[in-house]
């Protein structure tokens, strides 16, 4: 920070309560060895505190956020080696003095402690107090806290008494410069008001630690109110940035607890509810996505601890994969403030636990602060331990370079949804020294979500300001098998439609398409995606990228079908499977509103066969706005949406023709969802073919 002079810490210890103030080193090095008040714990990061990094960092190597770079030493803490200024950032934060306190735990090698001490000191002489931002001191904070404990506390480190007198200077200047910059709301005020806290509890020794303590956790409660939507989720929107922080409140809880400092009831109930939210975020394999900005990594720590702490037997269910616990009370679960719906085939009753098919779905707020991607209809799927279509993360916050690669994954394009004529779905574009949302944000509304025994349905609407096309999407998931996307495009002008669905690494230089008369086939790894075959519509596999952690991109193919068209409906069925995939066709089936074809519902036939069985399933859509009963598949409706299962049966090797018509379709159907008061045969002469 130019214009702030380096300084370096007084041996006066005033900012010490009586009679330490005045005592001598070893008396300070005694009082700390034999403390008995305070009870505190650490926390790691997994993979910033990986002991090949501690390693490599005792020998002069730093890798942090994708980057490896070897300083000289001595470290000049004020000067960025990288490019990027998130690498300067990490190392500020000093995760790695958390890996540095793990190592001499475990191991008592002295090459951990003198790094540690070495570390510290260089920065203590080296940076003027606030540089960077506040809430790089707020997590630099916590984690000298953490080292400490498992150095001292855990470790049994004595450390030199000139060195403890200058690190607890610096952690009084450091919560004192926090409490006088708090960010107004959002995760960083959450992180510094924390970090306020833990140095209030964990070193009452600090002339300012009572104030802190009772100044934080009042302000964490204010601040978990003003931060929290009425659905549990974090305002930022994005799944990593909640379980952050969660993970800081549920961290305060603990610390208070462990010290007999009460929380307000207020605190408990918006954990809990945040909470509920994490539970259901959580993928089968334990991955929670990087929707918005963030890693797609596992929390299940965040569910331990919500166990832990609020006794709740459904968290520790989740966090164990399915093996300790009770499974949660719902299986899927909407989420309407932030336009979050999960949908889930089971907890692992029936089939095993990572096997279960799960979904979750975006329709809400781009999000407050500068974290939100232009996703809305993005989903993310997965299905038989793996993530088959995939959010592809946030890869950096650097916005140099010949490529940004910033706004790339935050666009419309890097994502699970339909882009209108390449544009995204908000004005994108630099305003200062960012890049910046500018302009109205999307409109947008979640208008049907339901869970039942047979089938999960949620339809959504979107409205940008950026074209005059209306995006409705609508995703069943049939009978906990496979998902129904139906996309209805309405503008009253020819547009270009892409609708992208982002695989994951794995499928990378695996993918094929099969097209015949009937259908339009793509073969992936675990996942068969299909539509009908339409000659106005093709189809391509491009080239793209998924970054699951900072700094990291890995090439991953798009699957992308392509119409040119004023309105039109696109039925994409996305099938998973574990060992050989089915034989599925999609038809498009007319519908009739009884004067000719209606223009504000559509249908699709949907014919599974495998070896073991051939089921026919029929799903209806009707637009936003759209009433009065339609005419399809020799059926009559007066609903908006139905999923039916016509057919269910054996699966016959010998019986290979093509879909059944609808005269074939035999008894009543099974419905499988309906929100309409009537299902009849419709009378003759209806409409019952397939759209061609």
């Amino acid at each position: 920070m130019t214009g702030l002079a380096v300084r370096r810490t007084s041996a006066s210890r005033h900012f010490l309560v009586p009679p330490l103030d005045v005592c001598s080193g070893e008396a300070l090095l005694e009082h700390f060895r034999v403390r008995p008040q305070v009870r505190s714990f650490a926390v790691a990061e997994p993979e910033e505190t990986r002991r090949d990094r501690i390693d490599a960092l005792v020998g002069g190597r730093f890798e942090l956020n994708g980057e490896t770079h070897e300083p000289p030493e001595p470290l000049d803490w004020l000067r960025n080696p990288s490019a990027d200024l998130e690498w300067h950032i990490m190392l500020h934060k000093f995760y790695y003095a958390v890996g540095l306190g793990l190592a001499y735990r475990e191991s008592g090698d002295p090459r951990y402690l003198e790094r540690w001490i070495g570390l510290v000191s260089s920065w203590i002489e080296q940076v003027p107090v606030g540089f960077i931002a506040a809430d790089v001191t707020g997590r630099r904070v916590q984690n000298w806290i953490y080292a400490f404990h498992l150095f001292v506390v855990e470790g049994g480190a004595t450390l030199p008494a000139e060195f403890l007198a200058r690190f607890l200077a610096s952690i009084d200047e450091q919560v004192r410069h926090l409490c006088a910059n708090l960010a107004p709301e959002r995760n960083h005020r959450t992180l510094a008001l924390y970090a306020i806290f833990l140095a209030g509890v964990v070193f009452p020794e600090l002339r300012g630690a009572a104030h802190w303590r009772r100044f934080a956790l009042d302000e964490l409660v204010l601040n978990i109110e003003r931060d929290l939507q009425d659905d549990g989720v974090q305002c930022e929107q994005s799944t990593d940035y909640h379980h952050i922080v969660l993970r800081n409140y549920l961290c305060a809880k603990r610390l208070a607890g462990l010290n007999g400092i009460a929380v307000p009831a207020r605190m408990d109930l918006l954990i809990d509810r945040a909470l509920d939210f994490a539970l259901h975020a959580c993928r089968p394999d334990g991955i929670v996505p990087a929707f918005s900005d963030g890693d797609a990594c596992s929390h299940r720590d965040v569910l331990e601890a919500g166990h832990a702490l609020c006794g709740r037997d459904d968290l520790l269910y989740v966090a164990s994969a399915g093996g300790h616990g009770s499974p949660p009370a719902h299986r899927s679960a909407a989420f309407v403030q932030s336009g979050y719906v999960v949908m889930r085939s089971g907890w692992g009753e029936r089939e095993p636990y990572a096997d279960e098919r799960w979904l979750m779905y975006d329709c809400g707020p781009i999000g407050r602060g500068n974290h939100g991607h232009l996703d809305l209809h993005s989903f993310e799927c997965a299905a038989y331990g793996r993530a088959l279509v995939v959010d592809p993360g946030r890869y950096s916050y650097d916005e140099s370079g010949e490529i940004n690669w910033r706004r790339v994954f935050r666009g419309t394009a890097y994502h699970n949804t339909v882009t209108v004529d390449g544009l995204d779905q908000a004005r994108y574009q630099p305003r200062g020294s960012r890049w910046r949302i500018d302009g109205p944000h999307p409109e947008h509304a979640l208008t049907l979500f339901a869970s039942g025994e047979q089938c999960d349905v949620v339809h959504g609407i979107v409205r940008s300001h950026e074209y005059d096309a209306v995006h409705e999407r609508c995703i069943w998931l049939v009978a906990g098998e496979y998902w129904i996307v139906t996309d209805i495009l309405r503008a009253p002008t020819p547009h270009r439609y892409d609708l992208r669905f982002h695989l994951n690494t794995h499928a990378q230089g695996e993918c094929r398409i099969d097209r015949d008369g009937d259908c339009t086939r793509v073969h992936s790894p675990r996942l068969l995606v299909v539509q009908a075959s339409r000659p106005d519509t093709s189809v391509a596999i491009d080239d793209g990228f998924v970054s699951a952690r900072y700094g990291e991109k890995q090439p991953a193919p798009v699957v992308r079908f392509t119409r040119n068209a004023k309105s039109t409906v696109m039925h994409t069925v996305l099938h998973p499977f574990r060992d050989a995939a089915p034989d599925v066709t999609v038809e498009e089936v007319a519908v009739s509103d009884g004067s000719g074809r209606a223009q504000d519902a559509w249908a699709a036939r949907i014919v599974t066969r495998t070896a073991a069985r051939i089921t026919t399933d029929l799903c209806f859509v009707a637009g936003d706005g759209a009433s009065g009963p339609r005419r399809f598949a020799g059926w009559s409706y007066d609903g908006t949406h139905l999923l039916a299962r016509l057919e269910d049966r054996a699966g016959d090797e010998r019986a290979r023709e093509r879909t059944a018509t609808a005269q074939d379709c035999g008894p009543a159907p099974r419905v499988l969802y309906a929100d309409g008061a009537s299902l009849a045969r419709a009378p003759d002469g209806a409409d019952a073919g397939a759209t061609r």
